[in-house]
C-alpha cells in the first residue's frame, strides 16, 4: 500500500488544521470530509475545494484511514464505526470520553487488526523530540500549561483539555506505574475546573507536579525534568530546549572557562555543561500524521498507541476523581 486514502471526520477549528496538513503529506490522498454542521461544512467544501460526504458511513466506505477530529464525546462512536469497517483510525486526544470506552476501543481494534494512533501532538513537538534522548530516569518533573481564556474547549475540564498533553508526555518518559495521585481544581468561569494542579507519584520514586490553567494572562507550555546529574527544560510553546548537565571534573582536560561546582573536601567537583539540542523546524501535526501513515505501511506500532491514549486518559480521570473528592482543596 503506497498512497493511503484518508478522510477527516470533523471540520471545526482543529479539523481544518488537519485538512491543511494532510494536503502537504505525499503519502496521503485526502478523499473528503464529513461534518454535521451544514453552514460549516458548506464553507469548508468551498474554501478547501474538498468533497463533502453526506454521512459518516459514506466517508468511511471511501477511505483506508479515518482521521477523527470531532468533539470528545463522539470519539467513541466514530471510532467504533470506522474500526468495524476495518479502517485504520487516527483519533484526536483525549482518545475517548471515559477509560471504559477506551478499553472497548482497544479490544475492537485488536480484533479488527488495524492501526490506531491517538493525537497527543506534543510527543511530536520538535523541542520535546530533541530533548527526549537526554531524559533518562527523571525523578522530579514540573509542568506548567497555561492558556488565555477561550470559550472553545470549556465543555470539558481543563485536565482533559490541556493537562492531558503533559500527562502523556510524562508517561512516555517515566517507565514506572503511577502509585498515588493527589489533585485540586477550581471552576472560575465555566462549569468545570478551569485551573488544576496534580501530583503524580510513581512506583520508582519519581514525582511529577502538573499545573494547567485556561484563565491565565499569558500562554505558557513548559516542562522541566530533573534527574541524576542533569536538568532538562522543554518549552513546547517557543519550541526550545536546554540541557544542564554535570560531570566529574577532569583536571587535565578542564576548559579554563568552564563553570565548576565545588562540592567540598573528599568529593569530586562537578563541571557544569549547558547544551542546546539541535531542534528541527517541523510541524508537529504533520509529523504525527506522517508517522501514522508510516506505521500503517510498515506494519509497525504507532508512536502514540491506543494503549498510550488509554493510559493518559486513565490518569486524567484519576486526577478528576481526586478533585471531585476535594483532596487538597485550593485555599
Amino acid at each position: 500500500m503506497s498512497i493511503l486514502r484518508i478522510g477527516v471526520l470533523g471540520a471545526g477549528h482543529l479539523g481544518k488544521i488537519h485538512i491543511n496538513c494532510i494536503k502537504d503529506i505525499e503519502s496521503y490522498e485526502l478523499v473528503g470530509f464529513y461534518d454535521p454542521n451544514e453552514i460549516m461544512a458548506n464553507q469548508v467544501e468551498k474554501e478547501k475545494q474538498l468533497k463533502r460526504f453526506k454521512t459518516i458511513d459514506d466517508l468511511i466506505a471511501a477511505v483506508d484511514v479515518i482521521d477523527i477530529v470531532t468533539p470528545t464525546i463522539s470519539h467513541y462512536d466514530c471510532a467504533i464505526s470506522a474500526l468495524k469497517a476495518g479502517k485504520h483510525v487516527f483519533i484526536e486526544k483525549p482518545v475517548a470520553a471515559t477509560p471504559l470506552e477506551a478499553e472497548k476501543l482497544i479490544a475492537i481494534a485488536s480484533e479488527a487488526k488495524v492501526k490506531v494512533q491517538v493525537g497527543h501532538v506534543e510527543r511530536f513537538n520538535p523541542a520535546f523530540v530533541a530533548a527526549k534522548p537526554f531524559i533518562q530516569e527523571p525523578m522530579f518533573i514540573e509542568s506548567h500549561r497555561l492558556a488565555q481564556f477561550n470559550p472553545r474547549g470549556t465543555d470539558v475540564p481543563v485536565v482533559l483539555d490541556l493537562m492531558i498533553h503533559d500527562i502523556d508526555a510524562i508517561l512516555s518518559v517515566v517507565k514506572s506505574n503511577v502509585k498515588n495521585v493527589s489533585a485540586s481544581g477550581v471552576s472560575v468561569v465555566s462549569d468545570t475546573p478551569d485551573i488544576a494542579n496534580a501530583r503524580l507519584e510513581f512506583e520508582n520514586g519519581c514525582v511529577a507536579n502538573l499545573t494547567a490553567s485556561r484563565i491565565s494572562m499569558k500562554n505558557m507550555r513548559k516542562s522541566r525534568f530533573f534527574q541524576r546529574n542533569a536538568y532538562i527544560a522543554v518549552d513546547f510553546l517557543t519550541k526550545e530546549a536546554e540541557l544542564v548537565q554535570m560531570k566529574d571534573v577532569d583536571p587535565e582536560n578542564l576548559d579554563p572557562m568552564a563553570m565548576v561546582l565545588e562540592l567540598g573536601e573528599g568529593k569530586t567537583d562537578k563541571e557544569i555543561q549547558f547544551i542546546k539540542p539541535n531542534i528541527l523546524n517541523t510541524n508537529a501535526i504533520v509529523e504525527e500524521l506522517k508517522s501514522f501513515g508510516a506505521a500503517i505501511r510498515l506494519d509497525q506500532q504507532p508512536i502514540v498507541s491506543l494503549f498510550d491514549g488509554y493510559n493518559a486518559l486513565q490518569v486524567a480521570h484519576l486526577i478528576l476523581e481526586k478533585m471531585n473528592e476535594g483532596v487538597n482543596p485550593v485555599k
